[in-house]
């Protein structure tokens, strides 16, 4: 304890004031704020995690080796047998379907038939390959109604002048009736005539309309 002095006056001498210090403050509330930051910023993560993880996109399901199934069913194809006991393989609403229908009730002539797919390649009269399964068939069906008369008419576009799309229409139409005399049908029953590029199916604007008028038809003249 410190020895004070008191004055005659009864005071006290060498006395100090005493200020009183202020207690520092504790360093708990900054750690308190670094706490909180810190579960704020992990909270910010965890929602951004979650948000990169729902907008990752569906991993696409593995190819398999199974072969697809076609969206376009396969055209149906019927057995036909003609006269005489022959069967063959005839698409419905295709030339030698209808034809052999018709020749086989009791329909009068003439009756008109266009080709199905017997187009010719411009500025040619030669058969198309891919034309040789319908002459064939329609040998056939000829053979098996051997009292049936047909005239066979050439087509061309207006792609040349009219004499040479008559000249096309008449060797087209030559063409056609050979094949189907070399397949056994007599030339007797068989004859020609062209159309050159009159009587069109389509238009001659466009090359696939160009392609149907270059067209083959059969009429049958007599049954």
């Amino acid at each position: 304890m410190t020895n004070l002095d008191r004055g005659p006056n009864g005071k006290l001498h060498g006395a100090s004031k005493i200020t009183a210090v202020p207690a520092k403050r504790s360093g708990m509330g900054w750690l308190m704020w670094i706490l909180g930051a810190l579960a704020l910023l992990a909270l910010v993560l965890i929602l951004l995690r979650q948000c990169a993880h729902q907008a990752a996109p569906t991993p696409a399901p593995a190819a398999s080796n199974a072969p697809v199934a076609s969206a376009t069913p396969p055209v149906a194809v019927e057995s036909i047998t003609l006269p005489g006991g022959k069967t063959i393989s005839l698409t419905p609403n295709t030339l030698n379907y209808e034809l052999q229908r018709y020749l086989g009730s009791a329909d009068a002539a003439p009756r008109r038939f266009t080709f199905d797919n017997l187009n010719f390649a411009t500025n040619s009269a030669e058969l198309p390959a891919d034309a040789a399964d319908t002459v064939s068939a329609l040998a056939q069906i000829l053979s098996a109604y051997p009292k049936a008369k047909v005239a066979l008419q050439g087509y061309a576009d207006e792609t040349g002048p009219d004499p040479r799309n008559i000249e096309l229409g008449a060797a087209r139409a030559v063409t056609v009736a050979k094949a189907l005399i070399t397949q056994g049908v007599d030339a007797a029953r068989v004859s020609t005539l062209t159309g050159g590029s009159s009587n069109p199916v389509d238009s001659n604007a466009t090359p696939q309309g160009r392609a149907e008028n270059r067209r083959t038809e059969l009429v049958v003249t007599a049954k």
